[in-house]
């Protein structure tokens, strides 16, 4: 088999000849590695939106500027109910937020008419191109965009600290700007579902501690349902980066329709380990993130790692290893043919 053809075999719920091995496309090895790497089946994930975003009566302007020596992105949204803005810092392959759009709660209108302007048109050829240049050794993956309530947490609109008191003190505005993203996510369905895309991710990112288990059921849960009705009427896949501690939420999980956990961190990182979350999603593909604290060990202790996750995956049907989170400085390298290394020893020994 290919390395492609491993990746869409486990996807779907089989047992590829070898256990698939990923990486998000920002996490690469070195140049001088890579061929080796795709030939031993490294598989590269290219992940981007098949839909455009855009308003048709707000404004939105975006402003680089410096502060001492950190570069900053000020946002600046107009509507007719009112002006936000949002500051983030650039940090590689990720930001942090120095001020979210709420502000307090006379931004609520504004908020309302500016998550209700969204429009979207579909860019199936973001698809199409990479299709055209992609190899045995490329995935392509789309996305939804957060979970509408997640949006609202992480999506830059309260942030964890807001979003926890707006939570408590005006639950009401909260679900008024909580049902119009519902409604926003329901227009993308469709469009992510005919994208000549095999798989898609739908938010993610929970923190049980933050959301709770009631929320989850109530807010999380009714959403990927309806997105993963669509997805399957169109022969599609749909999963979640459940990297977070899923303890709490797994029996929820177990209940949904997901095809695929993607991102699901095992102990020692997370409250659960691998074989707890093979036994509680059974009939769910498990695309796992490489736990994140052991790439600060030893090349041979990585791994030992690597063939005790894949035992403890054991039939190993619809089970992927990936990197989902950065790597210590320098070290991609080294625990990426650690991780190989792994892999073809479990294979070899289960060939036995």
């Amino acid at each position: 088999m290919t390395p492609h053809e491993r990746v869409e075999t486990a996807l779907r719920g089989g047992r590829p000849d070898k256990i698939p091995f990923t990486v998000y496309e920002s996490m690469p090895p070195s140049a001088e590695a890579l061929d080796e790497y795709r030939r031993r089946g490294l598989v590269t994930v290219h992940r981007f939106a098949v839909f455009d975003t855009h308003y048709r009566n707000c404004t939105v302007t975006t402003t680089r500027y410096h502060d001492g020596a950190k570069e900053l992105v000020r946002t600046d949204i107009g509507t007719p109910r009112g002006d936000l803005h949002s500051i983030v810092e650039p940090a590689g392959f990720t930001s942090w937020t120095h001020k979210h759009l709420f502000t307090d709660e006379s931004d609520y209108p504004a908020l309302a008419y500016y998550l209700g302007d969204a429009q979207f048109t579909p860019r199936y050829d973001r698809a199409v191109a990479p299709a055209a240049r992609s190899d045995e050794n490329t995935i392509l993956r789309s996305s939804f965009g957060l979970e509408p309530l997640q949006h609202l947490i992480s999506g830059g609109v309260f942030g964890t600290m807001n979003f926890c008191l707006q939570w408590i003190e005006n639950r009401d505005e909260v679900l008024k700007l909580y049902r119009i993203m519902v409604e926003k996510r329901r227009q993308v369905y469709s469009i992510v579902a005919k994208a000549p895309i095999l798989h898609s991710n739908y938010g993610g990112n929970v923190v049980p501690e933050i959301v709770g288990l009631e929320t989850f059921r109530d807010y999380y849960v009714p959403n990927y349902q309806e997105a993963a009705e669509v997805m399957h009427e169109h022969g599609k896949l749909i999963g979640v980066h459940f990297d977070a501690n899923c303890r709490l939420f797994k029996e929820e999980i177990a209940r949904t329709d997901l095809d695929y956990i993607e991102a699901f961190t095992p102990a020692p990182d997370t409250d659960m380990t691998m074989r707890e979350a093979r036994e509680a999603w059974s009939d769910k593909v498990l695309w796992i993130n490489f736990p994140s604290s052991v790439h600060l060990r030893t090349a041979e202790e990585i791994e030992k790692v690597t063939v005790e996750l894949c035992r403890a995956a054991e039939p190993a049907y619809g089970f992927l290893i990936g990197i989902t989170e950065n790597l210590p400085k320098g070290r991609e390298d080294e625990n990426y043919r650690a991780i190989l290394d792994g892999i073809d020893r479990y294979e070899a020994d289960r060939s036995r």
